[in-house]
Formats: structure tokens, C-alpha cells, sequence
């Protein structure tokens, strides 16, 4: 499936007769995603894809140029030289040859599960929800996947890689007259993972949404699963910790390094190097080696991703975040974010609640001010606590409130952190304040 290395190389040294410096980068996948639609099997797909990037430094301008599919490769470095004339400035130069730190990215397992198998555990998810709530009209898709990185340029650095990826993801729809209830998850990982902890998950959200119940429209303290945090609080931090926000000027915590901006409990960090994480890397796709990145140590803000352009444009280096899209040019980019987790159990900020809310999952969050860290939407699914019990489902409710200030001070840390969509693990965060409308308020 991944281009052989010689043909990179050739690429590269033609690159090199016209730059500086050159980069030649190559990714290959290939996905089989099994779906269900309406509770039953709807299609099974197999998609291929490549691409290979080329960049270049020429004149102390870059080049770029991508080619996918595998064509118009004898062509690239024209197209590269072409771009360089408008160009940004580089300021940056590619790696040099490192170790790279071991990751364990790929699970033969998974390019050997039998589609017959995948159905099955398909099957198997909607049966278990369904004979929970008879009513209850799911989608469903289980994907496996085995992907290749290669990179090399002309400082002599040089890497490559396999990536397996499997992932479940079920939507549920229960309608009941003029109700409407959405429950869902999804969890994805670079192994084989058991089913029954996605089917658990969506019949718990089912049990505590039987009854319905309404919230005051005031300022109220909330409880943020893991699947809220997500949806409520994800985009806004990943703008406010990347290094091109910084560099732009738009990010709330510039020149705010070493300044306590969040809550004393709270730490967070990036790690592209945890086994079989969905996002971990040896290194990133410009081929500087993945790490543990702090960036918030006991609610003191400590570091920003970045790239290698955006790094060299603040004055330092990368953290090995320089991530493509479809083999585009290089963007900083989160790999895995990490909250770290606290010492109070779910069911003990319930109990402290006389009145307030649970929120699973949010539409709309980012439509506010995120470069302010601000946030607003519709609470999909959520519940209602009355002095320490959950007594029911929210409907037409909204939450909003500003990232910095919910981080500011906390209640509490969950102390079981779980993964959500292989990019995010994080425990649920009992929050102080957080303005909760309803309609007609």
C-alpha cells in the first residue's frame, strides 16, 4: 500500500537539484467502514486513498505541492518551485536524524478481522439497545483500517510507519409523540476493543432519560460528562493552546505563560506517545518525534503545540504537532488531549447538587466566541439533578458560559477519566456556573 522508498527518494533528490531544502511526505490508507442504518446492515465499503506532499525551501521561500492517487508525481517538484515564488518566508529548517521514541501504533488483529465479524459485533451493539428500549431506531458503523506515513528530506531525517485504526460509532433515535430523545457514543483506538463498554454506555444514557424533567432557567452548577467535555469545551481550548492562535494574536492565553489562568486541580497535556492511542505517532508528519507535552500544570499555563513554521516564528522549536489533512501543508494540530484526573466519584457531585444539571452531549457549542473561549448551545441530552438524585431528562434547555471562566474554579474532578473519539480522555468536570436557559426563558 505505501509508496516504496525509493521512488520518495527520487522525488527528494530531483527536489534537491532546485531548493535548499526539501521534504517529500507520503501517506496511504486503506478503510473498511461496515454500516447500519435504521437498525439494519445498509453497506459494506473498502476506500483507498494516497497522496504525496512535496515542500520545499527555495530562495528562503516555501514551495508545495500534492499529488493524490499516485498521479502527476513526475511533476511535483515543478509544481513546488512554481509556489515558492508566492511563498511565505521558511525561517525554519526540516529535522536532522533522531530516535524517534517507541509506539505501538498497529494491531495485526485488526487487518485480519473478517468482515463476517464486524457485522456481527454491529448486530450485536443495535440488539442489546434495542431490547433495552423496543423503540429505539439506531445507526451504527464499525470501521477498521490500516494506514502507512512515510517521510524524508534533505537534512537526512528520515521515518515510517503503520497505523491500524478501529473505531465504533451508534446513534440512537427514540421518538415518543412529539418527543424526541438522541443518545449515542463512540470510541476509537488502534486495537481491537470489546463492544459491550459502547452498548453499556448507550443503555445507561437511555435509563436516565425515561422520565423528563425541568431545569430553572438561571445560572446553575453542572456536571460535564466525558462525552460534554467534548462537545462543550474541546474546540475552544485546542484554539487557545495552538501555537498559530498565539502567533496571530487571537489566543486568549498569549504571553500568558507561567500565569495561573485555570483552577489549581486542573493539568493538562497533549501525548502523542500513549500505546494504541487513535492519534499517537512515533513522529509527526514533518518527522519530528512525537512527546508528552505539558500545557497546563496545576492550573499554570505551560506550553503551546506547534509546528515547525510556527515554532520557528515564535522563537523556539516544535513540539512535534505538525499535522496534514489529507496531505496538506502542515498545521499545528492537538494529537491526544489528556485532563488530567481528580479525586471525587461521580456519584459524589450528584450528592452535592440541590439543584443543577448533567450534560452529555451539546449542538451548537461552537457557534459563539471561541477565540474568547466562549460557548453556547442546545442540550441534546442532559439531566436534571434535585437534591443528589438524577430525576430526569432536560428538554428545550440550553447552557452557556466562557472556557476560561468554568476552568477557573472548579467543584470537582472526576477520578474515572475514559477516552472519547480517540482524541480526548478526560474525567467528568463538576463546574460552579454555567447559565442555563430554557424555552420560553
Amino acid at each position: 500500500m505505501a509508496l516504496h522508498s525509493e521512488l520518495l527518494l527520487d522525488i527528494l533528490q530531483s527536489a534537491q537539484a532546485v531548493a535548499e531544502q526539501a521534504e517529500v511526505f507520503s501517506v496511504a490508507s486503506r478503510t473498511m467502514p461496515v454500516q447500519f442504518e435504521a437498525n439494519r446492515l445498509k453497506q459494506v465499503q473498502t476506500k483507498e486513498r494516497s497522496s504525496v506532499a512535496v515542500r520545499i525551501v527555495r530562495e528562503g521561500r516555501i514551495g508545495f505541492a500534492t499529488a493524490s492517487g499516485g498521479s502527476k508525481l513526475d511533476t511535483l517538484v515543478d509544481m513546488a518551485v512554481e509556489t515558492a515564488q508566492f511563498g511565505d518566508a521558511a525561517g525554519f529548517e526540516f529535522p536532522s536524524p533522531r530516535g524517534y521514541p517507541e509506539v505501538r501504533v498497529f494491531d495485526s488483529a485488526v487487518a485480519e478481522t473478517a468482515t463476517e465479524a464486524m457485522i456481527e459485533t454491529g448486530g450485536e451493539i443495535i440488539t442489546r439497545v434495542t431490547k433495552c428500549a423496543p423503540g429505539v431506531v439506531c445507526d451504527l458503523e464499525v470501521t477498521k483500517g490500516v494506514s502507512s506515513v512515510s517521510v524524508v528530506n534533505s537534512q537526512g531525517g528520515e521515518g515510517a510507519y503503520e497505523r491500524s485504526g478501529f473505531s465504533l460509532s451508534v446513534e440512537g433515535v427514540a421518538v415518543r409523540d412529539t418527543d424526541i430523545l438522541f443518545v449515542g457514543d463512540s470510541q476509537s483506538w488502534c486495537r481491537m476493543q470489546d463492544a459491550d463498554g459502547l452498548a453499556d454506555s448507550v443503555i445507561r444514557q437511555l435509563e436516565m432519560a425515561k422520565e423528563t424533567a425541568v431545569v430553572s432557567a438561571r445560572v446553575l452548577p453542572v456536571i460535564l460528562t466525558p462525552l460534554g467535555v467534548a462537545s462543550v469545551l474541546l474546540s475552544p481550548l485546542a484554539l487557545a493552546f495552538s501555537g498559530r492562535t498565539v502567533l496571530e494574536g487571537a489566543s486568549h492565553l498569549r504571553g500568558r505563560l507561567g500565569e495561573q489562568v485555570f483552577d489549581k486541580a486542573l493539568s493538562l497535556w497533549d501525548d502523542a506517545t500513549i500505546d494504541y492511542g487513535a492519534a499517537s505517532y512515533p513522529f509527526d508528519d514533518e518527522g519530528v518525534p512525537g512527546r508528552r507535552l505539558p500545557l497546563v500544570d496545576k492550573g499554570v499555563v505551560t506550553g503551546f503545540f506547534l509546528d515547525l513554521r510556527t515554532a520557528a516564528l515564535l522563537g523556539t522549536e516544535s513540539t512535534g504537532n505538525g499535522s496534514r489533512v489529507s496531505g496538506g501543508a502542515p498545521v499545528p494540530a492537538l494529537s491526544s488531549l489528556i485532563v488530567g484526573e481528580g479525586d471525587m466519584s461521580f456519584r459524589a457531585m450528584v450528592e452535592d447538587m440541590k439543584e443543577g444539571l448533567i450534560v452529555e452531549h451539546v449542538i451548537g457549542a461552537g457557534q459563539g466566541n471561541l477565540l474568547g473561549g466562549d460557548f453556547g448551545g442546545n442540550v441534546l441530552l442532559g439531566y436534571k439533578v434535585e437534591n443528589g438524585e438524577i430525576v430526569g431528562r432536560v428538554k428545550d434547555t440550553m447552557i452557556a458560559g466562557n472556557v476560561f471562566e468554568v476552568l477557573g474554579e472548579l467543584c470537582g474532578i472526576g477520578r474515572e477519566a475514559r477516552w472519547v473519539e480517540g482524541a480526548l480522555h478526560t474525567p467528568a468536570l463538576y463546574c460552579p456556573r454555567i447559565s442555563v436557559a430554557t424555552k420560553g426563558s
